[in-house]
């Protein structure tokens, strides 16, 4: 795992044609708006949040995010433990995210 920065999240993302945008947060939170193209794993599941992850494809890259890049960086952690080889943390998560938010629906 990899804790980036909001401009190198950006960069990074923008230049990975291999990318996968994850946003981890709840339910209630994803009501507000997703940073674009991103899909949508609740944490909070528990066993059903780790087997659906483990049913992603492993050799992808994911950018990974939640409110405030706690959850995301736990996340993170899972998705290396099964298996995954690049799994990128966005520091601040929503938070402190600058873009724009998209509704998911």
């Amino acid at each position: 795992m990899e804790d980036l920065t909001q401009e190198e999240w950006v960069s990074q993302l923008a230049n990975d044609d291999n990318a996968v945008v994850l946003d981890v947060r709840t339910e209630d939170e994803v009501a507000d708006g997703v940073i674009a193209n991103a899909i949508h794993i609740d944490i909070y599941k528990g066993e059903a949040f780790i087997a659906e992850i483990d049913e992603l494809d492993k050799s992808k890259n994911y950018y990974v995010y939640c409110r405030s890049g706690n959850r995301s960086g736990q996340a993170c952690n899972i998705m290396e433990e099964l298996g995954f080889e690049n799994a990128y943390n966005l520091e601040g998560g929503v938070l402190e995210w600058e873009g724009d938010l998209v509704d998911l629906n």
